[in-house]
C-alpha cells in the first residue's frame, strides 16, 4: 500500500510501515515497523518522519535513511 506522508492525510485503515519511500530517492528504514492505526498521520518535520495519532499524540521514530539505487518506480514481475 502506498501511503500519503504529508502530515495532514490520515491512514484510512491499520497500516505496518517497514520502509518509506520519498519521490527523490531516499528511503527511510525505522529501527522497528511502525502501526498506523486508522487516523494516523505520518509527515516529516526537519528531514525527519513524525507520526501523529489519532489522539494528538507524536512520535518521532528512530532510523536510518539510504538512497535507493535508481530513482523512479519499481515495477513487479508478472
Amino acid at each position: 500500500m502506498r501511503a500519503v506522508a504529508d502530515g495532514t492525510t490520515p491512514a484510512s485503515r491499520l497500516v505496518l510501515v517497514d520502509q518509506l519511500e520519498t519521490d527523490d530517492g531516499y528511503t527511510f528504514d525505522p529501527d522497528s515497523p511502525l502501526f498506523l492505526s486508522a487516523g494516523a498521520r505520518i509527515g516529516f518535520e526537519g528531514g525527519n518522519p513524525v507520526v501523529t495519532r489519532a489522539s494528538g499524540e507524536r512520535l518521532r521514530p528512530a532510523g536510518s535513511w539510504s538512497t535507493r539505487c535508481g530513482i523512479g518506480y519499481r515495477t513487479t514481475a508478472s
